[in-house]
């Protein structure tokens, strides 16, 4: 996947174009409806293709659950490749959510493989652990900033066991200030040429609203991306209580995730013909962009 422009300047003209919902593909094995027949990797490739043409010319951007390609093997692994051309053929910004983390050579070898100029997986976008050391962020930052690709680095995560670790305080600050203040400097390294925010991303959960608040404060360029929103119970003010003004007073300065809420709604879950699902998925869509852009106003 070649590009000519950096990520930060794609992913907020697309957001800007069609609000901040981001569709996940997440293909639940125990969820997957059976009008596509029993899970597999060819099955599930189908099952995306209908997603992403649902999404396309609607939403900014994609974010596929690499977990569950996987488990599928060398043919789970074709089909997200297949899932990523797709997705970007049809217009849109995919955002991988594959969570690695190592150091040197062999977080060299992940970002190479995720973000590199000839990547098999091509994506626009990594999720990254940063628990080994900022270090560790370094080999997918360079190769991000060399490739006009993002990075999306863990920080205050959705999850209720977040704070077994995330809110533990070091010096009297928890350990999520901590390290979004400490990635500061590597936030200049992906900055947009016509935009004022970086390709540096953070994951901040929607369940955590005030946190994502008091984060902001101390990532004024981060664009986040919000989990937790739909299914996980956070609403849409809760998911863009990060988020800022923008030059017309809209709030922006994320993507807001939703998977199992437009995967798997009911009426979609329900179909018995292909057009009667993609219907299902498309109404969800509407429906959950239609409520988070309500909320990015209700912030002007």
């Amino acid at each position: 996947m070649s590009v000519t422009t950096c990520f930060a300047d794609r992913l907020m003209e697309r957001v800007r174009t069609f609000g901040p919902l981001c569709v996940g593909i997440d293909p639940h094995p125990s969820m997957f409806p059976e009008l596509f027949g029993k899970p597999s990797a060819g099955a599930i490739a189908v099952w995306a293709d209908g997603i992403i043409e649902a999404a396309a010319s609607q939403v900014a951007c994609i974010k596929p659950q690499a977990a569950f390609f996987e488990a599928w093997g060398s043919p789970g692994m074709a089909a997200l490749e297949h899932v990523c051309k797709t997705a970007h053929n049809a217009g849109l910004i995919v955002l991988l959510d594959a969570k690695r983390g190592d150091i040197g050579s062999t977080a060299q070898g992940y970002a190479d493989a995720y973000l590199g100029e000839n990547a098999v997986v091509a994506n626009d976008a990594l999720t990254v652990n940063p628990f080994m050391g900022l270090e560790t962020l370094d080999p997918f930052i360079n190769t991000a900033k060399d490739n006009g690709r993002g990075v999306i680095v863990l920080t205050r995560t959705s999850n209720p066991g977040a704070s077994d670790f995330q809110e533990k305080e070091i010096d009297g600050e928890p350990l999520y200030m901590r390290l979004a203040k400490s990635l500061h400097d590597r936030t200049e390294l992906l900055m947009g040429q016509k935009e004022d925010w970086s390709g540096l991303m953070m994951v901040i959960g929607a369940t955590a609203p005030s946190e994502a608040r008091q984060i902001r404060e101390a990532a004024p360029k981060n664009v986040f991306l919000v989990p937790g929103y739909g299914a996980q119970g956070a609403g849409a003010d809760q998911a863009v209580s990060g988020f800022l003004p923008g030059k017309d007073g809209t709030l922006e300065g994320g993507v807001v995730n939703a998977s199992r809420s437009v995967n798997f709604p009911q009426a979609a879950q329900t179909a018995g013909t292909a057009d009667a699902w993609q219907a299902g998925i498309r109404e969800a869509i509407a429906r959950a962009q239609d409520d988070l852009n309500k909320a990015t106003r209700r912030g002007n």
